[in-house]
C-alpha cells in the first residue's frame, strides 16, 4: 500500500514563497512516478507538476511554469514543490500523487495540504 504524507502548506501574501514536501517509503519513491495536483474550492483536481521515474522527466502546468520547481530528495524519499511568486489564484489544496511508470493515471493520493495566497 502506498502512503503519501504532505507538509509545508500555509498562508502567504502574493509574491511570496512556500515549499511543499511529500514523503513516502523508499520502495514507493524508487518505483513510482510522483506528482503534485491541486484542487481549488468549487473546482476539479488539476495537474501541477510531475517528476517521472524514467529519465527524470519533469513537466508543469503552463500556469506555474517558471514559478514552481519540482524536485526529488533521494536521501529523504521526498518530493519537493518549491513555489515562488505565488498568486491568489494558486490558492488550493495541494495533493501528492504516485503511480507506477507503466500506468496511465495516478491512483494513489495523499490527504493534501492547504495553500492560501492573499492579495
Amino acid at each position: 500500500q502506498v502512503h503519501l504524507a504532505e507538509s509545508g502548506g500555509g498562508l502567504v501574501q502574493a509574491g511570496g514563497s512556500l515549499r511543499l514536501a511529500c514523503t513516502t517509503s523508499g520502495r514507493t519513491f524508487s518505483t513510482h512516478d510522483m506528482a503534485w495536483f491541486r484542487q481549488a474550492p468549487g473546482k476539479g483536481r488539476e495537474f501541477v507538476a510531475q517528476f517521472g521515474l524514467i529519465r527524470n522527466k519533469i513537466s508543469y502546468l503552463a500556469a506555474v511554469e517558471g514559478r514552481f520547481t519540482v524536485s526529488r530528495d533521494y536521501a529523504r524519499n521526498t518530493l519537493i514543490l518549491q513555489m515562488d511568486s505565488l498568486k491568489p489564484e494558486d490558492t488550493a489544496v495541494y495533493i501528492c500523487a504516485a503511480k507506477p511508470p507503466n500506468n496511465d493515471h495516478f491512483a494513489d493520493w495523499g490527504q493534501g495540504t492547504q495553500v492560501t495566497v492573499s492579495a
